[in-house]
């Protein structure tokens, strides 16, 4: 069987309106693929910045999959929270990116956007804190009902994934 090896970090993320966040993660595969090693989700620390608006998590990423075809290549979703003084946590913004299938070290960067919801949900969100989520993730990655929602572009999130393929050939893929 082919094989897939993903490693790096998810680096931090910039350009949010407050700093103080922390971001969950995973890994989005088609039914072909099999995780041998590995966690295909997780979450990072909360990072708040004394200068600047870079968060920074360095949150290491290292996983192993087989597959027999191509079909469902992984994807990585994102989700970025703050957390308040409070200890409450909100949702800052969601983004989804696939992973290269060159192999190689590669530098990326997911933009993120979060529902926006209706004025008297803007206004709830200014004093109340909270705001509109999806209620199902995978709206994130699979974009059949995504274009109904109303969104706002949030910030972006950087990532350093290292791709080793290993047997594509033998499947008729060239590296």
């Amino acid at each position: 069987m082919a094989e897939l090896h993903i490693i790096g970090q998810i680096i931090g993320a910039t350009g949010f309106p407050q700093n103080s966040l922390f971001c969950k993660w995973g890994v989005h595969t088609g039914g072909a693929w099999r995780l041998l090693a590995g966690l295909k989700e997780g979450q990072t620390q909360v990072d708040m910045p004394q200068t600047g608006d870079m968060a920074y998590w360095s949150h290491p990423i290292d996983l192993h999959y087989t597959t027999k075809g191509l079909q469902g290549w992984p994807k990585l979703h994102l989700q970025v929270w703050h957390q308040d003084s409070f200890g409450r946590c909100q949702l800052y913004g969601y983004g989804y990116i696939h992973v290269p299938s060159s192999p190689g070290q590669h530098r990326l960067q997911c933009a993120t956007w979060r529902p926006l919801g209706s004025w008297q949900d803007q206004l709830a969100e200014m004093f109340v804190g909270g705001g509109p989520q999806l209620r199902s993730p995978d709206l994130i990655y699979s974009g059949a009902d995504r274009y109904r929602l109303h969104t706002v572009g949030m910030g972006t999130v950087e990532l350093e994934l290292c791709v080793i393929l290993r047997h594509f050939d033998r499947y008729g893929v060239e590296s």
